[in-house]
């Protein structure tokens, strides 16, 4: 169990001190299951992408055998096409409540287990892990369409879902850079996965027509920057453009226009993509702006109402919103596994193709 002294790299002024960072990790274990699983609280489901949220921060805070723990989970329950079910009943791999089989949810088992690695340099987990990275990026290339854009999801009898989302897509970029460098850690290449990925990248950049609009939610605009598509000043332009629209000064990011609802989960990963781009100073205020939404025991509540009746809505207090909020502080703070996965360090760059490096599009 988390205590101060071990916390201490997760202190941020105005954000966590050392005994609210412990007390939040403490939060975190609480709702782990004995099996690894991380659902979004007690009695509500898991899905695959927040678990491997959560284990990040369980990471990023030191706790890297419950963390291991965690991807053990995904090591097991993985279906035999590489996929996971998209929730599972209070993380019980045996009650899945969602049998559509998501893209970004499979891939991102990429990003938690190179993070895992980053931060442990333990490569027996590399090598246990790699079949399931594996499978599950096949499964995941396999939505890919023709002009570089991943299909959303498919369906339980094997339909695919072809309509892309821009930030599940984005989601997938930064798994399968990931990927790669896991790839090359174990001195396997993978071309294939390289070639997917500048398309992708390309696609993300360049063709906002191939993905379904989705404009009004607010990870459609930063996604796009925190999955390493968009970087330099395309990336700061991008945040600009956005800003007006979806942060409320003093309370955090709005989720979806025109709904004046502001969440957690939201302000932290637009936090990341603050950092990603150089503005820790803004990234810093962002996290300061939603410590209202801290609650008693040291998780978060997922969002508030700020216009009308003015209320925590929903009442859920999930481990991925305080999650992304440790995995925030951890980058400002300077963690290196989460600086490096996030900002780029040791990822492979330049994979699109030469002839379509263009200018980004919006």
């Amino acid at each position: 169990m988390s205590t101060p002294e071990q916390t201490e790299h997760l202190v941020l002024p105005g954000v966590l001190t050392a005994e609210q960072a412990a007390e939040t990790v403490a939060a975190l274990l609480a709702v782990q299951r004995e099996d690894g699983a991380l659902p979004w609280f007690r009695g509500h489901h898991l899905d695959p992408w927040d678990h491997t949220e959560a284990a990040m921060a369980l990471d990023a805070a030191g706790e890297h055998e419950a963390a291991a723990r965690a991807y053990a989970w995904l090591a097991r329950h993985q279906n035999e096409d590489g996929s996971w079910y998209a929730a599972y009943h209070d993380g019980d791999a045996d009650r899945p409540t969602d049998l559509g089989r998501e893209s970004n949810f499979c891939a991102y088992v990429a990003v938690g287990v190179w993070h895992h690695y980053l931060a442990t340099g333990d490569d027996a987990f590399v090598d246990r892990m790699w079949p399931t990275v594996y499978a599950a990026i096949e499964f995941v290339l396999g939505l890919q369409q023709p002009g570089g854009e991943i299909g959303w999801k498919r369906e339980l009898d094997g339909t695919p879902v072809t309509d892309a989302l821009l930030t599940g897509s984005s989601s997938v970029h930064q798994a399968l850079r990931c990927a790669l460098a896991l790839a090359e850690e174990r001195e396997e290449p993978q071309p294939d996965w390289e070639l997917a990925a500048g398309a992708l990248g390309h696609a993300i950049r360049r063709h906002p027509e191939r993905f379904l609009d989705k404009s009004r939610y607010s990870m459609d605009w930063y996604y796009p920057v925190l999955g390493g598509a968009f970087t330099g000043p395309a990336a700061t332009k991008r945040i600009e453009e956005g800003w007006g629209s979806f942060v409320v000064p003093g309370l955090g990011v709005r989720c979806v226009l025109p709904n004046p609802w502001v969440t957690g989960g939201e302000s932290c990963e637009l936090a990341l993509a603050l950092w990603v781009t150089g503005e820790s100073d803004r990234a810093l205020e962002i996290l300061q702006s939603i410590q209202h939404l801290r609650a008693e025991g040291g998780l978060y509540w997922t969002g508030y109402v700020y216009e009308g009746e003015r209320a925590i809505w929903p009442e859920e207090l999930t481990t991925w919103t305080a999650g992304s909020l440790l995995l925030a502080v951890a980058a400002l703070g300077g963690d290196e596994a989460t600086t490096a996965v996030f900002g780029g360090e040791r990822l492979p760059t330049g994979l699109e193709p030469d002839c379509c490096r263009e200018e980004p599009v919006g």
